[in-house]
Formats: structure tokens, C-alpha cells, sequence
């Protein structure tokens, strides 16, 4: 009898609980995320000779822990926490939790759910994709610094100026800006310090962007993904969706993809009346990667701007156009997704 063993791994410690088949618990135990404590997992779980693993976020913070069960040639499954949180609800009806509970659900979770994510190690095919998303997160990291360092940049400038500072500031134009500037008062002269720091710091933060986007463009063409010839996808757009999707071949069909994406609407219809809403739902990074390409095509592909227009054209409102939009565009990136599985590991006759 095979056993599922749900891990709900936190910095201090790992809660493990294990269920069989049928999903009665048959063991649970609370063990220290240290290498001793490691040691003690391994020796307790081998009283399950067929076992499998289910932990929750193995691409956060059960990161460690997931790939040092695949070292030891264990089989393991991430399980989301939304996933296992939904489970717990319809479990007990509440919100009542604890870490014994929440291993004991994300082990029901796994065992009721044959789509999870198999967490591969990271110096197999998996690694890339891994490369893409630590990359492209460390990206999104120096670019939100950035905008944040122009934002406080933006403020002095118009402390210290009169004339009204325009919201799209370069640094060129920040510089310009504060060689004009000759305080009188203390204040005003530690603003105008203050703003010239902010400017060499932009402008460090731009050349480690602009370095980051040149590794992103050749890990991207080293992936050989065709995700670039959609119209809107440049390499920036096409790492983090092989970042965020991973293994495509976990999703059966393009409406499944389409509703981890977030573009697939939800029925709300009532008597007569049918009706869909807006599905926020789904992983919403990958959401907001589809949103970029759908304006992107929107405004300037003719065929995406046609298929936009059309459904305007219908009687739907801008907001109903766009959702359709980026459905058509899930749909394109699911195909090509498939297309690149298919020849990274063609199938033998």
C-alpha cells in the first residue's frame, strides 16, 4: 500500500503527516529543518516502503527541503498553498489550522489531485526553467527599486523647483533639473544632495537592469522556446512565463492553462439571463503577462487589433474585448508551450 506523506515546511521546523490510500492518517511527526533533523525524517519515513511526498510551496520556502528528497531518490509533488488552504475549508468547514492540520490537508490534496507539479531536480531540464524565474524575479526586484528611487527623486525635484516636474523623469532630465537648482536654506541643500545621490543611484540600478535583460535574452534563445514569434512576446515576457509555467505537460488541455492563467471567465449566469464575470483565479503574475501582450496586441498587431476590434464590434465593453483577447493569446502560448515540450524530448518509435 502505497503512502502519501504531506510536509508543511516552515524555516525551524518540517510537519510531516502521512495518510494511505484510502486517506486515513497512518503517522505524524514534527521534525527540526536541520541536517540532523533531515536524518530523523529520513529514518522515520522508510517505514513506508512505497511512499510518496507532497510539500507544500517546494518552490519557496520547501524549496530545500523537496530537493534533498530527490537527492535521496524520493518522488515529490508541490503542492500550492492555496490548494491545500481550500481543502482544510471543505475539510472542517472552518478556518481552524494548526501544522499538524495543514500537513494532514496538503497530503489530501495531493492525494485528491493528479495534476500536481512533479518537482524535478535542479540540474535537470528543470534547472533552466528555474534560471528564468530566479533571473526574471530578480529583475522585477531592481526594477520596482528603480521606480521607487524615481518616485522619491520626483518628490525632492519638486521641493526644490518651482516649476512643476513632468511625471516620466529620465535621469538626464533629474540631472538637468538639479544643476538649475541653487538653494538658500540648509533644508533645500541637503534636498538637492539627497536627489543627486538618487540620480547616481537610477542610474546604477538602469545598468543592472539593462545587464540582467542581456542574460534573460540569452537564456531565453538558449531555451529554444518559440514563444518569441507571438506578436508582444519579446524575452523579458517569454522567461517569465517558462519560469512561471514550468512542466506545460501538467495542464491536459488549453482551457485548463487558460484557467491556471486566470483569462478563463466564470459563468454568472441566473434564470434567462447569461452572463460571465471576470475570473480572479489562476496564478496572477502569469495573468498580468497575458494583460502586457493583450494591450500590446490590442494597439499595435494588426491581426490581435482586428480580433480586439471584432469583438467590440459584437457589443462587448473594452474590459469583455480585452478578456477575450487574452484568452486567444492563452491559448497561442499554450500551443507553443506544447510545441517546445514535443521537440526538447521528441518521442521514439
Amino acid at each position: 500500500m502505497e503512502v502519501l506523506i504531506g510536509v508543511d515546511p516552515h524555516k525551524a521546523t518540517n510537519v510531516v503527516a502521512a495518510i494511505d490510500e484510502q486517506g486515513e492518517l497512518v503517522g505524524q511527526e514534527t521534525f527540526p529543518a536541520t541536517r540532523k533533523g533531515l536524518r530523523a525524517l529520513e529514518r522515520w519515513a522508510k517505514r513506508f516502503p512505497e511512499r510518496r511526498w507532497a510539500v507544500e510551496g517546494a518552490g519557496g520556502i520547501g524549496r530545500p527541503l523537496a530537493q534533498k528528497l530527490l537527492a535521496a531518490g524520493e518522488r515529490v509533488v508541490d503542492v500550492p498553498p492555496k490548494l491545500s488552504s481550500r481543502v482544510r475549508v471543505l475539510s472542517t468547514g472552518n478556518a481552524r489550522k494548526n501544522d499538524r492540520l495543514d500537513a494532514t490537508f496538503i497530503a489530501l490534496a495531493a492525494l485528491r489531485n493528479d495534476r500536481l507539479t512533479s518537482v524535478q531536480t535542479e540540474d535537470g531540464p528543470e534547472g533552466h526553467v528555474e534560471i528564468l524565474r530566479l533571473l526574471t524575479e530578480r529583475r522585477e526586484d531592481l526594477v520596482s527599486e528603480r521606480t521607487r528611487a524615481l518616485n522619491r527623486l520626483h518628490v525632492l525635484l519638486r521641493d526644490l523647483l518651482s516649476d512643476p516636474v513632468r511625471k516620466q523623469l529620465s535621469t538626464d532630465a533629474a540631472a538637468k533639473l538639479l544643476r538649475r537648482a541653487r538653494p538658500k536654506h540648509p533644508a533645500g541643500r541637503v534636498r538637492r544632495q539627497l536627489a543627486s545621490e538618487l540620480v547616481r543611484d537610477v542610474r546604477t540600478l538602469d545598468r543592472r537592469i539593462a545587464g540582467l535583460d542581456e542574460r534573460i535574452a540569452g537564456e531565453v534563445k538558449a531555451s529554444g522556446t518559440m514563444l518569441t514569434e507571438i506578436f508582444g512576446v519579446g524575452p523579458i515576457l517569454a522567461a517569465k512565463i517558462l519560469g512561471i509555467v514550468g512542466d506545460v505537460s501538467r495542464f491536459p488541455s488549453k482551457a485548463h492553462f487558460a484557467s491556471y492563467a486566470g483569462v478563463a471567465p466564470i459563468e454568472a449566469s441566473s434564470g434567462e439571463v447569461v452572463r460571465h464575470k471576470l475570473s480572479l483565479a489562476g496564478n496572477r503574475r502569469l495573468n498580468q503577462v497575458m494583460h502586457m501582450i493583450a494591450v500590446c496586441q490590442a494597439r499595435s498587431d494588426p491581426r490581435g487589433g482586428a480580433y480586439h476590434r471584432k469583438k467590440l464590434a459584437e457589443g462587448k465593453s473594452r474590459r469583455e474585448a480585452m478578456r477575450c483577447l487574452k484568452r486567444r493569446i492563452s491559448d497561442a502560448v499554450f500551443r507553443v508551450l506544447v510545441t517546445d515540450s514535443q521537440l526538447a524530448s521528441p518521442t521514439v518509435s
